[in-house]
């Protein structure tokens, strides 16, 4: 079975945030002020978040990303994903992470059936990593990432390039890639919060490669099946790759094959939009139908494009953490 939007898009890729909590404060994801947090009885018990992936799966979904806030702090997340793990029909089970307690879950993670791993990581440097953080652990995070490693599980690392703040170390984090089977993405600024002057964070991702291609000489990959956004290349020799993803100098919109739920219930087919719709009056009831009606309902209007750019944005100002990461 294939799910498919109004514009022939084949939809194969559920986000489904667990929590709307983080154990971080990341200066791109939230307010300084941080966000309100929701009361237990507004997010989804495990019960309900399974019906939804049981659901979508058995619709045409293949591949579901958990996420949160952050997954981790939400007590339980190993036995549920252990549980996503046996749903027949999902081929990829992945979760991102900022990765402050991958090294004491790591084996549990795998155990579980976790296929991959995407660790959120901004700087490699102790003092910038607490500034863009407000306040986080740099050697926790690579602790973990080395835990990871041990367990067997694939590491993607995810790098938001802010002018001024950690652009510096775009080659630094290219070279991750020569000793390590890493694959790290460099990933435009987007302005979730719209904080005042975002713009003068933004580097294209064509300026990002420009920077690279003085240092190294690499070639690009195919494309993989259900693969993410990145358009990705490697180094001649490199254990690794590095990819860049553009969603605002370079639209990947007309190929998007996702949709994403927050931990409340909101299930939205663009990050960008300001459509959504609440399942949680039919997961409450336990009404399959409903909740599948409402799934194609919100594919069939996924909007053909967002409406961001290096110079503007319309959408409602967001905290990244409350809508899925």
């Amino acid at each position: 079975m294939e799910l498919n939007d109004s514009y022939g898009r084949k939809i194969n890729y559920l986000r489904l945030a667990v929590t709307d909590r983080c154990n971080l404060r990341c200066q791109y994801c939230m307010p300084a002020e941080g966000v309100p947090k929701l009361s237990h009885s507004d997010i989804l018990s495990y019960e309900e978040l399974f019906l939804v992936a049981q659901a979508a799966v058995s619709m045409g979904i293949e591949k579901i990303r958990v996420t949160g806030g952050e997954p981790l702090v939400r007590k339980g997340v190993v036995e549920f994903l252990a549980r996503l793990s046996t749903l027949t029909g999902l081929k990829h089970l992945v979760l991102t992470t900022n990765g402050l307690l991958l090294e004491e879950m790591a084996e549990d993670l795998s155990r579980a059936g976790v296929q991959r791993l995407n660790v959120s990581l901004d700087s490699l440097q102790p003092a910038t990593f607490k500034q863009i953080t407000r306040n986080g652990e740099l050697a926790q995070v690579l602790a973990g990432i080395a835990a990871a490693e041990r367990a067997g599980m694939p590491v993607k690392v995810n790098m938001v390039v802010m002018r001024g703040i950690n652009d510096a170390e775009i080659l630094d984090f290219v070279r991750l890639t020569l000793d390590k089977p890493y694959s790290v993405r460099f990933i435009e600024y987007m302005p979730t919060i719209k904080e005042e002057n975002w713009q003068s964070l933004v580097i294209t991702g064509e300026e990002i490669l420009g920077r690279i291609e003085k240092e190294f000489e690499f070639k690009g990959l195919d494309q993989v099946e259900l693969a993410g956004p990145a358009k990705n290349y490697k180094i001649e020799g490199a254990q690794g790759s590095f990819g860049l993803i553009t969603p605002l100098s370079g639209h990947f919109c007309g190929a998007c094959n996702r949709i994403r739920m927050t931990s409340s219930g909101k299930v939205k087919s663009c990050l960008f939009s300001d459509q959504e719709y609440d399942l949680k009056p039919f997961l409450r009831s336990k009404d399959v139908i409903a909740v599948k009606v409402a799934l194609r309902r919100i594919i069939v209007t996924k909007p053909e494009k967002h409406q961001i750019s290096c110079s503007e944005a319309e959408h409602q100002a967001f905290a990244m953490s409350s809508i899925g990461g």
